[in-house]
């Protein structure tokens, strides 16, 4: 990371990196000119993000306007990093997509029926990492 300037850009592969070591991030969404932001587990396959999600709002909005932002973040003492997916969102219908989906390493964390699955198709992904140093004097 260069010294001068606190802010790095990463590269796609290493967006993938991070987003593949994520706990869980936050899905953006726009209906009606009102936004929405749901947190989410997920899993990434094969270029893509992967969800579960029940019926109800999140699932309504995403059917009506698919286009979404997901995002994840994380931080320690020396630096932090912000990941934004942007891309489309799809509910699996397909039999055999949802197979392969069903095969992916993601459970739901609340004990809830989550048995739609939704894939987001990346237009974008970028990231940023920074480096934490000492809050700046105050005058």
């Amino acid at each position: 990371m260069d010294t001068v300037n606190p802010v790095e850009l990463l590269d796609e592969r290493e967006c993938w990196e991070l987003l593949e070591l994520a706990p869980m991030g936050r899905i953006a969404i726009a209906v009606g000119g009102v936004i929405d932001i749901f947190p989410l587990n997920f899993a990434v396959h094969d270029g893509a993000v992967y969800f579960r999600t029940a019926p109800g709002t999140k699932l309504v909005e995403l059917t009506i306007h698919p286009d979404v932002a997901l995002e994840i973040d994380g931080w320690d003492e020396g630096e932090a990093f912000s990941v934004v997916v942007k891309g489309v969102a799809e509910r699996l219908e397909h039999a055999a997509e949802i197979e392969e989906a069903e095969r992916l390493p993601l459970t739901p964390w609340v004990p809830t029926l989550k048995y739609r699955w939704v894939r987001i198709r990346p237009g974008s992904v970028t990231g940023r990492r920074f480096r934490r140093g000492p809050e700046p004097d105050r005058f």
